[in-house]
């Protein structure tokens, strides 16, 4: 058993489907550990927005608010696990500070407005009758956990709970999609840049699918490029973004809208987040993976990791459309390798499987502090990434 425990953050998605808080989890629970409080205290927590709850497990160790200030939120245990955190829940409750009760199907209901926040399972908030529902709503924000489909999502929504974690995101539909003419167009331009094709090859493409080429003019005459001179050609537009660039951005467009008809879709910043945080941690491995780039290798995983759930299509076939180097191709379709055991502890650690993923990263040499660090750092860039399209 490790001397300090892993702190794995899940991001809260609000009614528009974007990040609206922040819960997070230790494992193993009960292990003496200082990982909530380098939480608290990291520099990281200033490029998050102020405004949204971080919910941290409440421990027999105090904690200092430090930087996350207001928004910490103490979550407490329900049932016979509350008495030994009695008495730091009530000098909380004196000095003002935000608490939250984690529930349990098992345990009885708090009374209306006797906790800020209570975290629930979907599947409990679903066995609610109504009445008891709107009204614990009345004085309490609910959190729903464990929210495994579109339908609970839609559910949970319409009945006034406004923020849940995103396990439904991760599954696939029940009937096959068919890639629109854009995203065919991005995985040919995506292939051409990992075979080394001349601008020529990447213009054709360009101009051959309008929003394509649109959202590229724009992306290079933005704010972000800091130019003076507008760029008109996509040969410039190529030059001037450089290759990686331009594959890391198409990677990203693979998720967003490119008509602007819909909200950012929440897959976008979660695969913008798995793409950072692999990048991050592929250079903790211990050893070091033996190949060319493993940053650049671990980012495409990440970012690729989740078209089959966004094409419906298998990731073996989608894996067929892209010369990729053999560890990204074995990562994304056996989670082999290096690279798929992160793929492997990610992926567990997003479905609450926190053991596994626990195991996962003590197998690759990861320490708690690094992962802490990690997260934090792919969070906070994914929370400010806008994809111009």
């Amino acid at each position: 058993m490790p001397s300090s425990a892993f702190l794995f953050i899940h991001p809260l998605l609000g009614a528009d489907d974007l990040w609206s808080g922040f819960r997070a989890e230790l494992f193993p629970v009960g292990v003496s550990n200082t990982v909530r409080q380098q939480l608290a205290d990291s520099p990281w927590l200033d490029d998050f927005d102020q405004r949204h709850p971080w919910f941290l497990p409440a421990t027999a160790e105090a904690l200092e608010p430090g930087r996350l200030g207001q928004r910490a939120v103490l979550t407490f245990p329900s049932g016979p696990d509350a008495i030994r955190l009695a008495a730091q829940e009530t000098e909380l409750r004196q000095a003002g500070r935000q608490v939250a009760q984690l529930t349990s199907i098992n345990a009885p209901l708090p009374t209306t407005g006797a906790w800020n926040y209570l975290l629930l399972t979907a599947a409990h908030l679903r066995s609610l009758p109504l009445t008891k529902l709107q009204s614990l709503t009345t004085r309490s924000t609910l959190v729903a956990t464990d929210v495994q489909s579109y339908a609970d999502r839609k559910w949970l929504l319409d009945n006034a709970c406004p923020l849940s974690t995103g396990e439904f995101l991760l599954t696939r539909g029940t009937l096959p999609n068919r890639a629109d003419t854009t995203h065919i167009k991005l995985l040919q331009l995506l292939a051409l840049i990992a075979e080394d094709a001349d601008n020529a090859a990447l213009e054709n493409i360009f101009r051959q699918e309008s929003k394509l080429s649109y959202s590229l003019l724009r992306l290079v005459n933005s704010a972000a490029m800091a130019r003076t001179t507008p760029i008109t050609s996509f040969s410039q537009a190529i030059c001037l973004l450089g290759r990686r660039q331009l594959q890391r951005w198409l990677q990203l467009l693979l998720y967003a809208d490119l008509n602007g008809n819909n909200p950012p879709s929440p897959l976008l910043q979660k695969a913008a987040a798995r793409g950072q945080l692999l990048e991050l941690l592929a250079l903790q491995i211990e050893p070091t993976p033996v190949m060319e780039n493993p940053g650049d290798a671990a980012f495409m995983v990440g970012a690729f990791s989740l078209l089959d759930v966004l094409l419906n299509v298998s990731m073996s076939e989608i894996v067929r459309q892209l010369p990729l180097a053999n560890e990204v191709a074995a990562a994304l379709t056996d989670k082999a390798g290096p690279l798929g055991g992160l793929l492997r502890a990610i992926s567990a650690a997003e479905m609450r499987n926190l053991e596994t993923s626990a195991a996962e990263l003590e197998k690759l040499g990861i320490q708690p502090k690094q992962f802490l660090e990690a997260q934090l750092a792919a969070l906070s860039w994914a929370v400010r990434i806008r994809v111009v399209c």
